[in-house]
């Protein structure tokens, strides 16, 4: 069968709902690959003139803040008992190393932990849930929340629609082509985050046991 011709039978709608829902379950605290989703989508706004990118990227938006917004809420009455169950249940992603990170950021950043977190993928897991765990204000984190989702969205979805359109006469020439770049920078993306969330998580281990040592020694001379 042509992936090519199968594409163009696809709904746009079902690709508009498909990444809100993913992008919005992400922004919950539940772990999806709302951004590989997003990139391969917009991709497919560039080589399918059915998908209209400035739909794609609003639906993702609202996805965002929306998803966001039920995970503040959520995280503001369920509190500390809330990260331990999301421990128990995804402890690859809400281990201690990895909410001791999110939770140095909130306390460093504030209200734009929630809006440079939507270009984490780490902290876009967490950014809702840790807002409302953590008391941040409404107000403040519903600002922060609808200009991280829109930027993010909105400009991701730009970027590679437009770099898919500058490649349009190459990857004509390729039934797969559009989905095999998809995959490939989906792929990146995923190890340049797990580097620097790696590299993130040594840090502010090293940054804890320095703070916890400096207490004692005080004491010591005193």
């Amino acid at each position: 069968m042509d992936v090519q011709g199968w594409l163009e039978t696809v709904p746009a709608v079902s690709i508009y709902l498909l990444v809100a829902i993913v992008i919005g379950v992400e922004s919950v605290g539940i772990p999806l690959p709302g951004e590989i989703v997003l990139v391969a989508a917009a991709l497919l706004a560039s080589q399918h003139g059915h998908i209209n990118p400035y739909v794609l990227a609003a639906c993702a938006s609202a996805g965002a803040v929306a998803g966001d917004s039920t995970g503040y809420v959520i995280g503001r009455r369920g509190g500390r008992p809330l990260l331990a169950w999301l421990a128990r249940k995804f402890p690859r992603h809400f281990g201690e190393s990895h909410v001791a990170v999110a939770e140095r950021s909130f306390e460093k950043w504030g209200m734009w932990a929630v809006f440079f977190g939507r270009f984490i993928a780490l902290l876009r897991i967490f950014a809702g849930p840790l807002a409302g765990v953590l008391k941040m204000p409404y107000w403040k984190f519903l600002i922060a929340n609808l200009l991280g989702g829109v930027v993010w969205a909105g400009g991701t979805t730009v970027v590679v629609y437009e770099v898919g359109k500058v490649a349009e006469d190459w990857l004509k020439r390729f039934s797969y082509a559009g989905l095999g770049v998809a995959v490939l920078i989906g792929l990146a993306s995923m190890l340049v985050v797990r580097r620097r969330t790696r590299k993130a998580t040594q840090k502010a281990a090293a940054e804890a046991g320095a703070e916890e040592s400096v207490p004692v020694s005080t004491t010591a001379g005193d």
